[in-house]
């Protein structure tokens, strides 16, 4: 065998090992995340749990949400990406791990802002499958809140019960865009009665958000949209709690609307609706 011979094949062998441990070490870690503008300073960072927006000012970063504790390392990369300027505020839209499960890793050098009622919901451990040490927030507000940093606002606004009791969504007025956290996610509602939720309210509460003047949509989970298309999933949402609320009124049972909701609005039939959401829709449309 010729020495040439010999050393691509060392070379070959070095190469797969690499790549072998590459995958093993990656099969651990959290998911890759991405940022990308939404629009002027204003970055979204997607990937692994809910949106994260990202406003840069001269004065520092507003952050809305910060996924899961897995997660922070790689959210100040990509602040850090596009900006030397620090993270000091994080607006959280709800309560759940996926949204505020950084919080912990980010109050030493954050200020966290949530509603009065999603603090109590991480405090009173609503969420049953939530990861350990998710921490509230400590400054809360009940029905608005704002920050201006270096001229630019943002604005917190607690607009009703829908995905849970303490939604809040996130309003940039200058740049015209709203972050509906999870009142807006996927292709259908997930209403955590547990966590305070309501379908019978979730329309209305979209209808007072709407009342905002703006024309894009960061979601909780998704790609950016439009005021038409979060006016489409709140009429989706509708069309929801008028089938559910018929067919509930009309006798049937749990198993037989969760089997209509699955044909006709895609739940899973192991999904977190199907726990959640069908138990306390039986009682709450009765």
């Amino acid at each position: 065998m010729s020495r040439n011979h010999i050393a691509r094949l060392i070379l070959a062998s070095m190469f797969l090992l690499g790549c072998f441990v590459a995958y093993t070490q990656n099969r651990g870690g959290p998911p890759q995340l991405t940022i990308n503008k939404v629009k002027d300073d204003l970055y979204m960072i997607e990937g692994d749990g809910g949106n994260v927006a990202a406003y840069i000012t001269n004065e520092g970063v507003i952050l809305v949400d910060d996924k899961y504790d897995q997660d922070h390392d790689q959210i100040v990369e990509k602040v850090r990406s596009v900006t030397s300027q620090p993270i000091k505020y994080v607006f959280s839209t709800h309560h759940h791990a996926d949204h505020s499960g950084g919080n912990a890793k980010f109050l030493p050098t954050a200020e966290i802002i949530s509603t009065a009622n999603a603090r109590a919901n991480i405090v009173d451990h609503k969420q049953a499958n939530a990861p350990p040490g998710v921490l509230p927030a400590r400054i809360t507000f009940t029905q608005e809140a704002a920050i201006v940093l270096a001229g630019k606002e943002v604005r917190a606004r607690y607009v009703g019960r829908g995905h849970t009791n303490g939604d809040a969504v996130i309003y940039f007025p200058a740049l015209r865009t709203l972050h509906t956290g999870d009142l807006m996610a996927g292709n259908t509602p997930l209403i955590d009665y547990p966590g305070g939720g309501s379908l019978a309210s979730w329309p209305a509460t979209l209808d007072d958000a709407m009342k905002l003047d703006f024309d894009t949509v960061i979601p909780g989970h998704g790609p950016v949209t439009t005021k038409a298309n979060l006016l489409a999933y709140r009429n989706n949402v509708d069309k929801l709690r008028t089938r559910a609320a018929g067919l509930i009124r009309e006798g049937k049972s749990q198993e037989e609307v969760g089997k209509v909701m699955i044909a006709e609005f895609g739940w899973q039939p192991t999904g977190l609706q199907m726990q959640w959401s069908l138990p306390g829709m039986m009682t709450e449309l009765k």
